[in-house]
């Protein structure tokens, strides 16, 4: 039988950039055996002083947009500035199963080979938005591994996405020509969250269709209230196939997190991630309990019957289950 590491040789191998052990250091508070909870936490508490050092940076975009092959050829350009590029690349978990097809590093073959990357595919476990709920956790492994920019990537579904939102410095948006189509079925909200738009695939004869693309975006972030005061939101065009354009995406990226760091911006929005990761560990905890409490689960069924039948109102369901669930505390 193989010997658990312990606490210290999670953190030791961590700090020497081991790439195979921070691997096993997220896998272990991924877990949710909860005998791998406080080891994971102690792990965590170890390696804070090291962590919060990188540039965060979340990618989002609709199906087809090219997330994979423009994080590709934006880690390659990074990687060769000398930067160290992790991925905390979400994979969409079977709503059946659970399974997930975990595929991003084969999307991603060059950079998951190249030796200042880490790649990190994480089932989403049907969370809102595809992204896993220890992905905050993971970002702080990873930085005190020396990683320096962090990037994650989320399933593009158009949910949830404040979810990401607030877990990154920056938010980028990826986009594709054809604005007026996109537009109808995308929500105002998500615009609105984005620090910087790109539209990938500007190459060919699409790159004519991608200019007027973006000018179609900039005339509608003009009537949208900017998600950072003083900044106005960038539209961008790129080729991540051809590997065009990636430079000016860094730059005002660079651009971004200066200008952040030199209002007090940045601090000033780390230290509300924290509060809403605060607030999201507490209702997650929250459901788990209720929902794993042995009176609750002898109810449901009850109680979802009556409703069904009309016998029991909506309000009157809940109210029931709550009291249940307090009288058993």
């Amino acid at each position: 039988m193989r010997k658990e590491k312990t606490v210290e040789e999670y953190v030791e191998g961590v700090l020497q950039h081991n790439r195979a052990m921070l691997a096993q250091a997220i896998t272990l508070i991924e877990s949710n055996a909860p005998r791998h909870f406080q080891k994971g936490q102690d792990v965590l508490k170890r390696i804070a002083p090291h962590a919060g050092k990188s540039v965060r940076i979340g990618i989002t975009g609709v199906p087809g947009a090219g997330k994979s092959t423009f994080i590709e050829a934006f880690g390659m350009y990074l990687c060769g500035l000398g930067h160290k590029v992790a991925v905390l690349a979400v994979d969409p978990s079977s709503t059946i199963t659970g399974g997930s097809i975990l595929g991003d590093k084969t999307r991603m073959e060059e950079l998951s080979r190249h030796p200042q990357a880490f790649i990190r595919p994480s089932p989403s476990q049907g969370k809102l938005g595809g992204v896993h709920r220890k992905t905050r956790e993971s970002i702080l492994l990873c930085e005190a591994a020396g990683f320096d920019v962090i990037i994650v990537e989320t399933l593009g579904v158009g949910q949830g996405e404040t979810i990401v939102k607030d877990m990154v410095d920056l938010f980028l948006l990826l986009a594709l020509t054809g604005a007026g189509d996109e537009l109808q079925g995308m929500k105002k909200g998500i615009m609105e969250l984005a620090d910087l738009i790109c539209i990938n695939k500007a190459d060919g004869d699409n790159l004519k269709k991608a200019l007027v693309t973006k000018q179609e975006y900039e005339t509608i972030l003009h009537f949208l209230q900017s998600t950072t005061k003083g900044w106005y939101t960038k539209v961008l065009t790129c080729s991540a196939l051809y590997k065009e354009g990636i430079e000016e995406v860094w730059n005002n990226v660079q651009q971004y997190v200066t200008y952040c760091r030199q209002h007090g911006f940045l601090t000033e929005k780390r230290d509300k991630q924290m509060k809403y990761w605060l607030e999201a560990m507490v209702s997650e905890y929250l459901y788990a309990s209720f929902y794993g409490n042995e009176s609750i689960k002898s109810m449901l069924p009850m109680v979802e019957t009556k409703m069904m039948n009309r016998e029991m109102t909506v309000s009157e369901a809940v109210d029931c289950l709550i009291r249940a669930y307090e009288q058993e505390k």
